[in-house]
């Protein structure tokens, strides 16, 4: 029977996979905005090639640009690298709160979503290309677009694909996203979109995130069941109480299956500065591809204690940590750029 954008998805049987599922490929916006990265855009490309250039390993990689001289600079950029570009403009490369939030059912069938985006609480305008990107996916894919009619960004959702979501009350229930619901009807449209059941709510996210505290920044389920979570030792360091408050709450959690968590720590690099602004840099922000995690690194000693983590928690994916002290201070790292599109449940009955 074909989706009706009528019912709610969760009601016709479908859900948002695990990032972990295995995906078709990952989709990404190409880095071209000064005002991401001001005095730094010309270093991001070789980042983000290297991103690239690591996820074509093991799955079809997507560019969104905007024209011919885009995708000329793209194509010097990631020469080598296998991608496929489509003529989709963006205001911003963070295609992880505004790009398509797919949907699996048990058969072939995907749903693309399509939150509403204003670029966290109408920090940053324009964003109007940007907010009709999953539907100019859905039409290059002939995939159908529901629309759950609420803001919302992929970056402040975490889910574990059997029915738990992980989310901040900071983010969701700022009145800058959606003031005319209430904290049941959010919790109601994440249930009715994502196919989710139980909803964990954390506080707080860490100094210089200016999403209003995306979950991706502080706990990121590796399995059902299973988080990873960032602390700060230091006492005297401003992201101390609000890890700490978040700890105690994950600590008290049961998932959509009644388990406890197994909860996995990573500590906080070291504070990274820049232009006296303290950056939101964070190894909980790392993407789970199929064949590899790609790692946010900051050159210092945790960066080895984070990549051993993963290492015992995904061993059947490399671990790719790269230097990301650019690519934050754009605020956001390789979680941020990217948007996993899963593959179909039954994969080999689908056209793409």
């Amino acid at each position: 029977m074909p989706f009706n954008p009528a019912i709610a998805p969760a009601q016709q049987g479908f859900r948002m996979p695990a990032e972990w599922a295995p995906h078709a490929g990952t989709w990404l916006a190409w880095p071209h905005k000064e005002a991401s990265w001001p005095g730094k855009l010309g270093r991001i490309p070789p980042v983000f090639a290297a991103m690239a250039r690591h996820l074509a390993s093991g799955e079809a990689v997507h560019v969104n640009l905007a024209d011919a001289a885009m995708q000329a600079a793209a194509e010097a950029a990631l020469a080598g690298t296998p991608a496929v570009f489509h003529r989709i403009p963006t205001n911003d490369a963070w295609i992880r709160d505004h790009g398509p939030v797919f949907l699996n059912n048990d058969g072939p069938e995907q749903v693309i979503l399509d939150w509403g985006y204003n670029a966290w609480g109408g920090k940053y305008p324009p964003f109007d290309l940007d907010d009709v990107v999953p539907t100019r996916v859905g039409e290059i894919l002939k995939l159908p677009v529901a629309h759950p009619g609420m803001i919302l960004e992929g970056g402040s959702i975490d889910v574990d694909g059997e029915g738990t979501l992980l989310a901040t009350e900071a983010c969701l229930l700022h009145p800058n996203r959606n003031p005319g619901l209430s904290r049941a009807e959010i919790e109601s449209r994440l249930r009715n979109y994502l196919g989710v059941e139980t909803i964990l709510w954390l506080g707080d996210g860490i100094v210089g995130d200016d999403t209003d505290g995306h979950v991706d920044d502080l706990t990121r389920f590796v399995a059902p069941g299973v988080v990873v979570t960032m602390i700060e030792p230091d006492t005297a360091d401003a992201n101390h109480a609000p890890l700490a408050a978040n700890l105690d709450r994950l600590q008290s959690f049961r998932d959509a299956h009644s388990r406890k968590l197994e909860i996995h720590t990573l500590p906080m690099p070291v504070p990274i500065v820049h232009e006296a602004q303290r950056l939101p840099a964070s190894y909980a922000n790392f993407y789970i591809a199929n064949a590899c995690v790609l790692l946010p690194q900051f050159a210092c000693r945790q960066d080895e204690v984070a990549a051993r983590a993963l290492e015992a928690l995904f061993p059947g994916r490399e671990i790719v940590g790269l230097d990301c002290r650019d690519l934050v201070w754009g605020l956001g790292a390789f979680h941020c750029l990217t948007q996993q599109h899963p593959r179909p449940t039954v994969a080999d009955q689908h056209p793409g």
